[in-house]
């Protein structure tokens, strides 16, 4: 049976589901547009056991947190699936499925991309019903959906649970706060003495990086202001974040490894505003209901910036030229159109994003 919901037709709902495996093991970001699909699992299937099988910074995240996820457990790192964690005790897909197949699963959902490498290590697991998307490359579910790139993370997630029955109850990824959370945040930073914002300049590729010097310049007007100003960043971003207090000029405060996933999220909770490319932070800050001024690459803004604006500023870069090279890099995904879409560099994509729109967008944000 097909029902009308939010976002258009829904099938039918699997019966007698005590026990849903959900597939998403990926980084921050990508966990955070998958929060509205789990949202709508759980109210499809309020008594059913949802399993997320994660990294294990999934699994700290999760523990003692209210929300749609009752249990992770870690898969293995895997070509397509994760990469390792440092320190990471070393183990097998096979020695996952092996254990993982014995948990009794009625669904299985892959809601970690296309498909070639994901949609087999769904099939292992013994569920009665698999559902997911599948890429032209991929091998089929039992319910699928076609994964095209060009698609808003968040609904693409969303049409996928669906087909299980499971229609949307929002749009909008949402990470509960815990008072744990808060206190780490206290412990590290002290109490505010007067409203903060936070900066993250950081980015893992380094093509969505807007310059240093530009978060420096808005860093110096917001102190200015009158804000207190925060830098975040991970170990692997202590460069950048060093390079942004160093140009600001003006007393900042860098954070960079001194708080877990769960203290960063009680910190951007505390913020008036966070301003950051689009990465992972960015999106955890949204998702605990802190506005948010992102910085995106136009094919970055059409999949993952956040539709709504009243609290949100995304501004787009719309360079799709190499800046060094100049081949168009949207060709591998129109494989019709002329240029053969990748080149080897690596140069910032977002530098044509002036430092007068964020600031004006983070000031308006921040007016009364």
């Amino acid at each position: 049976m097909v029902t009308p919901s939010l976002l258009g037709p829904t099938a039918g709902r699997v019966e007698d589901v005590r026990r849903i495996a959900v597939l998403r093991a990926n980084a921050l970001g990508d966990f955070i547009f998958v929060l509205p699909a789990l949202d709508a699992l759980r109210a499809a299937y309020p008594s059913a056991e949802i399993v997320l099988l994660g990294a294990p910074w999934h699994a700290k995240l999760w523990r003692d947190r209210p929300g749609p996820v009752d249990r992770v457990l870690v898969v293995p790192p895997g070509p397509g699936i994760r990469e390792p964690e440092a320190g990471e005790p070393a183990s097998t897909i096979d020695d996952f499925v092996a254990a993982a197949s014995g948990e009794g699963f009625d669904l299985a959902v892959q809601a970690h991309g296309g498909g070639a490498n994901s949609n087999p290590l769904i099939s292992r697991l013994g569920a009665r019903v698999t559902v997911g998307l599948r890429a032209e490359d991929a091998p089929p579910l039992d319910r699928w959906v076609r994964y095209v790139y060009y698609q808003h993370e968040v609904i693409r997630y969303l049409e996928a649970v669906a087909l299980v029955g499971a229609p949307a109850t929002t749009i909008v990824p949402t990470l509960a706060v815990t008072d744990a959370d808060r206190a780490e945040a206290e412990q590290v930073l002290g109490p505010p003495a007067r409203l903060r914002v936070a900066l993250h300049p950081g980015a893992s590729d380094t093509r969505r990086r807007w310059p240093a010097e530009r978060f420096a310049e808005v860093a110096r007007a917001l102190h200015g202001d009158g804000y207190e100003v925060l830098v975040t960043g991970t170990p692997s971003e202590q460069e950048v974040v060093d390079q942004v207090v160093a140009a600001a000029g003006v007393p900042v405060r860098p954070q960079v490894g001194t708080l877990s996933l769960g203290g960063l999220a009680g910190c951007y909770a505390g913020c008036a505003l966070v301003v950051s490319n689009d990465t992972g932070p960015l999106h955890l800050a949204a998702a605990v209901g802190t506005s948010t001024v992102g910085i995106f690459w136009v094919g970055n803004l059409i999949n993952t910036a956040t539709p709504l604006r009243g609290r949100h500023r995304p501004i787009s870069s719309w360079t799709v030229h190499c800046p060094v090279c100049g081949v168009d890099c949207t060709p591998g995904i129109y494989p019709h159109r002329p240029g053969d879409g990748e080149c080897p560099h690596r140069d910032s994509f977002v530098i044509d994003v002036p430092v007068a729109e964020v600031l004006e967008s983070a000031r308006e944000l921040l007016s009364p």
